[in-house]
């Protein structure tokens, strides 16, 4: 059996990390060479915002609310 990762990360982290939000945490992550899938869901659905946060790091993108038939879709894209 593999051991498969896969990271959630909410862009608006600030109530948890004061210091941190979402996307700066993506950056940290590549930094440190962190390679595991990373999804990043955001309220922020604007123009340039899937852009923003795959430019952070993340290997996809969805918005707020969350579609559960899209994040199982991509849930299973990256869990195989």
């Amino acid at each position: 059996m593999h051991n498969r990762q896969i990271l959630i990360i909410d862009d608006d982290t600030r109530n948890i990390l004061p210091d941190m939000d979402g996307y700066e945490g993506m950056i940290k992550l590549k930094k440190y060479g962190i390679r595991i899938p990373v999804i990043a869901v955001t309220a922020q659905a604007m123009a340039g915002d899937r852009e923003k946060c795959m430019q952070a790091g993340a290997s996809a993108y969805i918005s707020k609310p969350v579609n559960i038939d899209s994040l199982t879709d991509l849930l299973n894209i990256y869990l195989k």
